[in-house]
């Protein structure tokens, strides 16, 4: 995983994880990895992975089962999506629309990327 300058590092955790439960890689119900062990993955401090385990569980997406781990639970997706939402509307869509402006960009310009986004990275959906 790269990591940005411009995001806390637990945030970038967060997302990360909040990806992996909404393409379905991660399902409700399941085991996710330890603190140490996405800690070695992503190569970072077990101490921020930790945060941002604590993050998920306040925020009802993981809850931590003790002596056995964390597990994502079983209303994931919805919580998931509610969350970064949230992070969307109040953090990306002003950044967006303010470029939009700027650069005098239309929604019907914006539409097509967009199709044409989702249609090459999540053709699923």
């Amino acid at each position: 995983m790269e990591f940005n300058n411009h995001k806390a590092i637990y945030l970038q955790i967060v997302d990360y994880i909040c990806e992996k439960a909404l393409v379905g890689e991660w399902l409700a119900g399941a085991r996710i990895p330890s603190v140490r062990e996405l800690g070695v993955l992503l190569e970072v401090n077990p101490n921020t992975v930790m945060r941002s385990y604590e993050h998920l569980e306040t925020n009802g997406i993981i809850m931590n089962k003790r002596g056995i781990g964390f597990f994502l639970t079983d209303d994931v997706f919805e919580k998931t999506v509610a969350l970064q939402q949230q992070t969307f509307v109040t953090e990306s869509l002003p950044v967006l629309f303010k470029n939009m402006c700027l650069l005098r960009i239309s929604f019907d310009e914006m539409k097509a990327q967009y199709e044409a986004f989702c249609k090459s990275n999540y053709p699923q959906k």
